[in-house]
């Protein structure tokens, strides 16, 4: 028969600032200091949402491990969030231990991947997600402290120590925190979440390993020809064309609202920039065999022929967000290409109760 999971543990310190130290010496933190989770702020997180301590929100049983209601909220409260946020934070573990994630290949490679957080719906905004300024920079709370959950239950529950199964060669600051809202109130896009099947109306949260974000600085060009071949340009980079040939997974790309009005004026929207970045990122057979990118003796027909960064239109998320003001892109390359890891989305759950 299954076994119950075992409860946290209880440790009992002097005062707060001998918690943290504590933390520190257990290596239960980030490099940065924690939110003491007392057993007050942590019954707080379970009732939020009426959750069992025992109660199984998600399982990776490659490394033989379970992450408990309780200890998820146990790690929610260490990464400093409010007890609002917790509804989303259950959402992103049953995400990110869904098989299609990978959650052990993305965590311990040498790529240095990172779960990227996408937030939609209505309750992104009720929780001041941030979908504008400084989108992937300090400053917010619910980013910075949903973000760093995720890490630190990489790190406690699923035992993604750096330098022990975490073996990233350089990894990213999105290793910390890396999560962002789309600005679907703004938009005149279809939002991500109902693109990726949820209707408007709900809230969801979409998980990928990503690899660090890159900006695109297209100034001047008002002709959505112009703007989009620079990100096919920046897609196609050498670094991310590999010998196997085009990507399976899915990459992101971030227009700015400066751009996005721009895009959508000239009669653009997310299917028909998808469709023009699959065409165009890429590079000549000819070209990745000369750079050792891509295996064979050239061939004649080397010259003309094809080989896309993506293997489909549907590989590549197109999403808006940022400041206002600036006519850039953000550029997100798949960790792995995507051969052993997809996006996940969840519908996150309403509260069992409101705060009042």
């Amino acid at each position: 028969m299954p076994t119950t999971p075992p409860r946290a543990e209880r440790h009992h310190l002097a005062d707060a600032l001998s918690a943290i130290e504590y933390c520190y010496e257990q290596g239960w933190t980030d490099g940065l200091p924690v939110v003491p989770p007392t057993e007050d702020r942590v019954a707080a997180m379970l009732d939020y949402v009426g959750a069992a301590p025992a109660q199984v929100v998600g399982q990776n049983l490659v490394r033989s491990r379970t992450a408990t209601a309780e200890k998820v909220a146990v790690n929610a409260v260490m990464a400093g969030c409010r007890v609002e946020y917790f509804p989303v934070i259950i959402a992103l573990v049953e995400a990110m231990t869904d098989d299609a994630y990978n959650l052990h290949g993305s965590s311990i490679s040498t790529g240095g991947s990172a779960p990227l957080v996408v937030c939609n719906g209505p309750l992104t905004r009720e929780l001041g997600i941030n979908s504008g300024v400084n989108l992937f920079g300090p400053g917010n709370r619910a980013n910075a402290t949903i973000g760093r959950t995720v890490r630190l239950l990489l790190l406690n529950v699923f035992g993604g120590t750096p330098g022990v199964l975490d073996k990233s060669c350089f990894g990213h600051p999105g290793k910390y925190t890396y999560c962002i809202a789309e600005d679907e109130a703004n938009s005149p896009w279809t939002p991500f979440h109902v693109e990726r099947g949820f209707k408007r109306e709900e809230s969801t949260v979409t998980i990928m390993a990503m690899e660090g974000p890159h900006q695109v600085n297209i100034a001047g060009p008002s002709d959505p020809e112009v703007i989009l071949s620079a990100v096919a340009d920046t897609m196609r980079g050498t670094g991310t064309m590999l010998a196997s040939g085009p990507s399976v997974g899915e990459y992101v790309v971030i227009f700015s609202p400066e751009l996005r009005r721009i895009l959508y004026g000239k009669g653009c929207d997310k299917e028909s920039i998808r469709q023009y970045l699959a065409t165009h990122a890429g590079r000549t057979a000819e070209y990745l065999k000369k750079h050792g990118l891509l295996l064979g003796a050239l061939e004649p027909s080397d010259a003309t022929r094809w080989v896309p960064t993506v293997r489909s239109a549907e590989g590549i998320f197109v999403l808006t967000g940022g400041g206002d003001a600036g006519p850039f892109t953000i550029c997100i390359p798949p960790w792995g290409r995507g051969l052993n890891s997809k996006a996940v989305t969840r519908a996150v759950r309403p509260p069992a109760r409101s705060k009042a």
